[in-house]
């Protein structure tokens, strides 16, 4: 039995290399792991000599030769393929154990130039790895060092892989070849401005016990540029595994995090805000939070950007809630909250990424790609359209509201007080209807002046600035640009109210 043995990752390859040949096996070899092999005391026939053909072109050519191609393909139970064979002084390859060069950890470097890329782009390795694919039935394709233990096993227990082994090896060599092309051709069609087609690679993290509803299958796929503030890299301290639902709100939540560096506490629920605030601690902002709004976050998620403390923890506990997420908690917190078996805690990396992040949405039969919306105008008096101008205390408040709206479900209104919402209207048909839900709301917790309301997006006419007036609202921030802005500029002026326009809206669908 034969294995040729050429890989970039030289993780275990050496024990590998040495427990074949303790079973009999010839290792043939190229290059870089030829000599670490041979370093290392294995015994290995160099690719050249099976061959007769030396590596040339700097080794761009080595193993593109029939007699590493015609001993991977030929078919055991084929007389002619048998034939073929002797009369050209071919022997049979019955293992590749083969992974390609780096190309991704390669156009990762920042200064990685397109030279550098080019002579990354495996040829031999891909086309070693398909001929034995292909010819599964026959022979043990092998990317993935971890692999290497089970393949010793059988081949110890039987003799060679089992041919269910084979296929399950063949399957995961082409999914490593289609995931390699398609990274190539991603960079290659970037650097060439070509935008026609679309590739993604994501790999399950989780099955799902089911979707939206108990009648719809779901599964968790992440990908694998997933960076902070992913699901897909938290890790899970305590509790069920999350739900379809789950996944959906604490993404929700991870989202409104990411626009604050001070301490910051959301509760959410159906992907929509009902209560987030700014506070000293992490105690503090809970503390508002939660008194923002006390019914609505029953049942709901909690993320924070601040490790959880004993004392967060211990307020936190009393309250039913699915998630509660942090880039940390403290022993004891954990300790505390480790006591409802079903809490799910996650530990999310929090740290601060401007990237360029793409955001999918599947419709029908289709996908729609848009960078993901993090950009947020700082709201500044400057921006002020009115005659009565911002307090510093005013333009505090503005920049929370405008932050949290964002992440509001179109058509939103937030309204805001001391660094923490106090009413929020998401998602109606008219904007008013927003404004009356978010202000009525307000009102009800008490709140009745010297509120300010956040709009994510421009007033098409001055109602909503009229309700507001009748509801304590003092300061507005919107984006501006309706045909009908001096409507509502002249109604704030009318009513002493101060209002901004950032330039930017933040409509969320």
């Amino acid at each position: 039995m034969r294995a040729l043995v050429s890989v970039s990752d030289k993780t275990g390859v050496v024990e590998f290399a040495q427990q074949l040949r303790s079973l009999g096996w010839e290792i043939i070899a190229t290059g870089g792991t030829m000599k670490l092999l041979r370093d290392s005391g294995v015994e290995v026939i160099n690719i050249s000599d099976v061959t007769g053909f030396p590596e040339i072109c700097d080794g761009r050519v080595k193993t593109l030769h029939p007699k590493v191609h015609g001993g991977l393909l030929a078919r055991r139970d084929d007389e002619s393929h048998l034939a073929a064979l002797k009369e050209n002084s071919i022997e049979f390859i019955d293992m590749v154990c083969v992974n390609l060069y780096p190309f991704r950890q390669t156009i990762a470097k920042p200064d990685v130039t397109m030279e550098d890329a080019i002579e990354n782009i495996d040829i031999g390795g891909p086309s070693m790895l398909r001929s034995a694919a292909k010819n599964y039935k026959d022979v043990t394709v092998v990317c993935n060092p971890e692999n290497y233990a089970k393949i010793i096993e059988e081949i110890k227990a039987n003799g060679n892989t089992t041919v269910e082994t084979r296929l399950q090896l063949s399957a995961e060599a082409y999914t490593h070849t289609a995931q390699y092309d398609s990274m190539i051709a991603t960079y290659m069609r970037k650097a060439a401005g070509l935008n026609e087609k679309l590739f993604l690679e994501f790999d399950l993290v989780q099955g799902l016990r089911y979707g939206e509803n108990p009648h719809q299958q779901a599964k968790f796929y992440g990908s694998a540029e997933a960076g902070s503030y992913s699901l897909a890299n938290a890790k899970q301290l305590n509790g069920k595994e999350l739900s379809y639902n789950n996944i959906q709100d604490a993404n929700a939540a991870l989202c409104i995090v990411r626009e604050f560096d001070e301490p910051f506490c959301v509760g959410l629920k159906h992907m929509n805000p009902c209560g987030a605030a700014i506070g000293t601690d992490v105690v503090d902002a809970w503390t508002k939070a939660y008194e923002a709004d006390k019914v609505s976050i029953f049942g709901g998620i909690v993320a924070v950007n601040r490790e959880v403390t004993k004392e967060a923890a211990e307020l936190m506990k009393p309250i039913f809630l699915e998630i509660i997420m942090a880039p940390s908690f403290s022993e004891e917190a954990l300790e505390v909250l480790s006591s409802k078996k079903n809490l799910r805690l996650l530990q999310v990396d929090m740290t601060k990424d401007e990237s360029v992040v793409n955001q999918y949405v599947s419709v029908n039969g289709g996908l729609l790609v848009q960078d993901l919306d993090k950009k947020t105008a700082e709201v500044t008096a400057e921006m002020c359209v009115t005659e009565t101008k911002p307090t510093a205390e005013q333009v505090t408040d503005l920049n929370f509201g405008w932050r949290v709206v964002k992440h509001v479900k179109s058509n939103a209104i937030v309204v805001v007080k001391d660094g923490h919402t106090v009413g929020v209207g998401a998602g109606q048909m008219n904007r008013v209807g927003s404004a009356e839900i978010a202000l009525k709301q307000a009102q009800a917790a008490g709140f009745t002046e010297g509120l300010v309301l956040a709009s994510d997006g421009f007033f098409p006419f001055d109602d909503t600035v009229t309700l507001a007036a009748q509801y304590g609202v003092t300061a507005i921030v919107q984006p501006g640009g309706s045909v009908r802005d001096e409507d509502s500029v002249k109604k704030a002026n009318e009513c002493g109210i101060t209002m901004l326009c950032t330039g930017m809206c933040h409509f969320k669908h």
